[in-house]
């Protein structure tokens, strides 16, 4: 029954979120009555057995939870106009057989509102739609647990206090917002591509579950370049993902991986996104990281890397976002089409960012080009930071070969 909640709450937290938040906008307080009606599952649904629709029975529950943590916060004539909705909420709730209203793209938009931190319109959405710990964010986000816990709780006493609605904004408010909510699909994709082989639950459908929520997005607006270029990026890295380990379970670089294990399917799709993007006349970040995987993508005909062509394409990149993770890429593109030398360069000058002190790619990447270099000894302690600070096992065995080699 554990194995059954589970599955339940990782398909529907950010669905149940969005819907018991609609109303009062307290996101703080759908997210302690949600997880006190998952702990209710758990204690409960072994007994029982799984009710018929679940996401509808942890709906109910973690209503009882609102109204009885509102009684504990109001008395009086206070409590009483919330109290009522919440009961009428309740006893429309009470009919198991309607599916739960999926409001999650209007509880995305809530979350990129004007009046939250534009640094934390991302982390905000992956918190409340995909129950994300701080610890998990901050790691993407390059910020201490700490911090990014605090931002998050003044994020959500904001949107109760200031009364941000839950709605999809008018056409014209969308492209101010649209933004944010494409960085938090992007770093979420980011969280489940990071667990290649689909084993680690936490993780479980993130990629599926974000390559969905960019065609709602695109379906919302189709005429949209950068909404188009995130589409064609994540369906070019998609594509890619059964070639990313070989059948002992071994990590693969992009660079050696069989382009006939790639999904062709996935790959005409992003081209077909990439060329409607391009039609509209406006360059953004995913349009141009989407072009990067093109260019990958096209070593399937030509079977050769046009190295200088991605180069180029991160420069551009670079001038956009101005991204350390970026940087990284950009050098690595340096070293296959002008050298090790100047790629070298590139990341000295990433060496006083702290962001970067522990952060994986940063040190691998060093450590390699060291190693071609002729500098053994450096790139040796290069890969020792690399393999410290690396969680897969099959990426940290990738590294220990690569160290042993030198």
């Amino acid at each position: 029954m554990a194995d059954v909640a589970e599955q339940v709450a990782r398909r529907s937290y950010g669905k149940l979120i969005a819907f018991l938040a609609a109303r009062n906008r307290d996101l703080a307080a759908a997210e302690d009555a949600l997880s006190e009606a998952f702990a209710a599952a758990l204690e409960s649904w072994p007994g029982s057995g799984t009710p018929d629709n679940p996401e509808a029975w942890l709906l109910t529950t973690a209503r009882r939870k609102l109204i009885d943590a509102s009684r504990k916060l109001r008395s009086g004539e206070d409590a009483m106009p919330q109290l009522k909705l919440l009961a009428e909420e309740l006893s429309q709730a009470a009919d198991a057989s309607e599916p739960v209203p999926d409001r999650r793209l209007a509880l995305m938009f809530a979350c990129a509102h004007p009046a939250i931190e534009p640094a934390m319109r991302a982390p905000l959405i992956l918190q409340t739609l995909l129950g994300f710990d701080a610890a998990t964010i901050a790691s993407a986000f390059l910020v201490s647990p700490a911090a990014m816990a605090q931002r998050l709780v003044r994020a959500k006493i904001r949107i109760r206090e200031t009364g941000i609605p839950f709605r999809v904004p008018e056409r014209e408010e969308l492209p101010g917002r649209v933004e944010a909510v494409l960085d938090a699909i992007y770093a979420t994709y980011s969280e489940g591509w990071s667990d290649p082989t689909g084993t680690d639950v936490s993780r479980g459908n993130l990629t599926d579950e974000c390559i969905w929520l960019a065609r709602l997005v695109v379906s919302l607006l189709p005429d949209e370049p950068e909404v188009l270029g995130l589409l064609a990026l994540m369906l070019h890295a998609e594509a890619r993902r059964a070639a990313r380990r070989d059948a002992g379970g071994n990590y693969i670089p992009l660079a050696e991986q069989n382009p006939d294990r790639w999904n062709a399917a996935m790959i005409a799709e992003a081209e077909q996104l990439l060329h409607q993007a391009s039609r509209l006349a406006s360059i953004g970040r995913y349009q141009l990281e989407a072009a990067v995987q093109s260019a990958h993508a096209a070593r399937r005909l030509t079977g050769q890397t046009d190295w200088a062509a991605i180069a180029g394409l991160y420069g551009a990149l670079m001038r956009v976002s101005g991204s350390p993770v970026i940087a990284i890429n950009h050098a690595i593109a340096v070293s296959r089409s002008q050298g090790d030398a100047p790629a070298l360069a590139l990341l000295d000058g990433l060496a006083t960012d702290r962001r970067l002190q522990d952060y994986q790619p940063y040190w691998a990447a060093r450590a390699d080009l060291l190693a071609r270099s002729g500098r053994g000894a450096e790139a040796a302690t290069a890969y020792r930071r690399a393999i410290g600070l690396e969680s897969d096992p099959a990426v940290r065995a990738f590294l220990q070969k690569k160290q042993a080699e030198l």
